[in-house]
C-alpha cells in the first residue's frame, strides 16, 4: 500500500478525516498543540502540521479510489498529470517521528531555568514564571540574596 495527499475544504479535516475512516481507509491527519495568544490570553490548540491535507493508504487498484473524490470534506487528490502522486513510506514515517520532537519544544514552562540576554539583567540566570501579555514574561532574580519577580520582554529570554 502506498501513501497518497488529499486536500480537503477549508475547515473541514476532521469532518473528512472522519468520513474516510468510517469507510475503512487508512489515514493519517498530524497534527500539533499550537500555542496562540488571543484577547491578551495564551491557550493552546491542536492545529494540522499540514493545514488543508491529510494523507491515506491505499493501493492503486483498490476499489475506494472512486469514492475518495465524493467523500464529505474531501477536494481533490493531490497528483500531477491527472496521476495521485505517491510519498514513500519514510516519508511519513519521518513525519510521524518528529511529531512527538516538535511537541516537546513548545514554550517555556513555569519553573524553567532560563537566561536573560538583553537589558539591565544580562547574562543573569533566572526562573520562568508566567507570561504577562503578549510581549513580556514574569521570570525569579536571585537579587541581593531574594527573589525578586521581574517582568521582562519574551525576546530578552533563552533557554
Amino acid at each position: 500500500m502506498t501513501w497518497y495527499a488529499l486536500q480537503h475544504k477549508p475547515a473541514q479535516g476532521d469532518r473528512a478525516l472522519q468520513h474516510l475512516q468510517n469507510q475503512d481507509i487508512a489515514c493519517f491527519y498530524p497534527k500539533i498543540s499550537v500555542e496562540k495568544i488571543k484577547g491578551g490570553k495564551r491557550s493552546k490548540k491542536l492545529e494540522p502540521l499540514f493545514p488543508g491535507y491529510l494523507f491515506v493508504n491505499l493501493e492503486q487498484t483498490d476499489p475506494m479510489w472512486s469514492k475518495l473524490r465524493s467523500t464529505r470534506g474531501v477536494l481533490r487528490i493531490v497528483g500531477f498529470a491527472n496521476k495521485p502522486a505517491p510519498i514513500s513510506d519514510a516519508v511519513i514515517q519521518h513525519i510521524k517521528d518528529s511529531l512527538d520532537s516538535v511537541a516537546e519544544q513548545g514554550g517555556i514552562k513555569p519553573g524553567q531555568a532560563v537566561q536573560l540576554s538583553e537589558g539591565p539583567f544580562e547574562g543573569i540566570n533566572a526562573i520562568f514564571q508566567a507570561y504577562d501579555g503578549e510581549e513580556r514574561a514574569i521570570v525569579l532574580v536571585s537579587f541581593m540574596q531574594k527573589q525578586q519577580s521581574i517582568r521582562v520582554p519574551v525576546s530578552a529570554i533563552k533557554k
